[in-house]
């Protein structure tokens, strides 16, 4: 044994020394920092394919992500010269159909869902409602905390809205209508926190 080779020898207890009085544990084997971080949940590349390849008037719907609603991009075919009233109807179709679909692969993915049922319907007002009011096939009552949520923060921030924050929503027929408003707690806690509404008067 050379004379070099014993001073690295007495030299590894003082190293451990040095390094054990700064915090730092040495160690035999490497350290295992993990793989790689995965994606983070709701949090999209990109527009979905897809979306980018419609064609249609561009809309946002509100999907669950996580425990909030997020928006998304959509669109809705709407035809040229369609009258503002049949228009909004429409429109207010389409996102109720956009809601219903399941979310592409990359949203899926990414922790996107929705709850809103397939088949939801949407009328435009009836003889004695006021003019913004909007009828559901399905009453809003007898909709799930996330889906009425969903329905009622995409809708009442579209054109098929006043643009308040605010959508008026009935059941089929003459059921009574409310006055629905999507606030900050409704979108950050959809499922504890119901819409608030208020009762419509019809005329």
């Amino acid at each position: 044994m050379t004379a070099r080779t014993v001073r690295r020898l007495l030299a590894l207890p003082l190293l451990g020394a040095l390094l054990a009085g700064c915090g730092i544990q040495a160690t035999e084997v490497p350290t295992d920092f993990g793989g790689a971080p995965s994606r983070v949940p709701c949090s999209l590349a990109g527009p979905d394919a897809a979306t980018q390849s419609s064609h249609g008037v561009p809309v946002q719907v509100f999907l669950l992500c996580g425990s909030s609603l997020v928006t998304v991009d959509r669109t809705v075919r709407v035809p040229e010269g369609t009258p503002d009233a049949k228009r909004r109807v429409m429109v207010a179709q389409g996102l109720l159909d956009q809601l219903a679909a399941s979310p592409p692969a990359a949203e899926r993915a990414a922790g996107y869902l929705t709850y809103v049922p397939g088949g939801l319907t949407v009328a435009g007002p009836g003889p004695k409602d006021p003019e913004e009011a909007l009828r559901l096939g399905t009453a809003p009552g007898r909709l799930s905390s996330y889906a009425l949520a969903q329905t009622v923060c995409t809708l009442s921030d579209s054109a098929a809205a006043d643009g308040d924050g605010s959508v008026v929503l009935g059941g089929p027929g003459t059921a009574p209508l409310r006055r629905y408003e999507c606030t900050v707690d409704v979108r950050d806690r959809p499922g504890n926190s119901e819409p608030p509404s208020s009762e419509v008067t019809a005329g």
